[in-house]
């Protein structure tokens, strides 16, 4: 039954058909964003976190743990405490491939209207010199 519900998590990510976009942002993008005060959420796992640091005020909700091993449940419930469907949000990953198909999950399945993907992910940030901080 696990292994049909992550196929069936797969086939989601990657062929369900589009009810709204994901913008894909840049770090000018992301930033501008942050002054609005829209939530970051931050995917990646606790010791990437402790690596780079995260962006301040970023909402730290791992989606894989170290083990490579997910609950899809009580992500999206911890997303939802974050912002609504109608609210906008941005997911940020290591380099952006897990917040890409998460945002896309996020529109496409669970009717998120408003998702932002930071492209290159907080790598990328960090190497055009923007501050992180300690994870809490």
């Amino acid at each position: 039954m696990k292994k049909l519900l992550t196929l069936s998590v797969i086939f989601l990510l990657t062929y369900s058909s589009h009810a709204a976009e994901v913008a894909h942002i840049d770090n000018v993008e992301l930033q501008n964003a942050i002054d609005k005060e829209v939530p970051i959420i931050d995917v990646r796992t606790t010791v990437e976190w402790k690596e780079t640091g995260v962006i301040k005020g970023s909402h730290l909700i791992m989606f894989y743990d170290e083990r490579g091993k997910y609950d899809l449940e009580a992500w999206l419930d911890k997303v939802s405490m974050v912002a609504n469907k109608d609210e906008p949000v941005i997911l940020i990953c290591h380099s952006g491939g897990r917040s890409k198909q998460l945002a896309k999950y996020l529109t496409d399945v669970a009717g998120y209207k408003d998702v932002y993907n930071v492209k290159k992910g907080i790598i990328y940030w960090i190497k055009r010199n923007n501050l992180t901080v300690v994870p809490q």
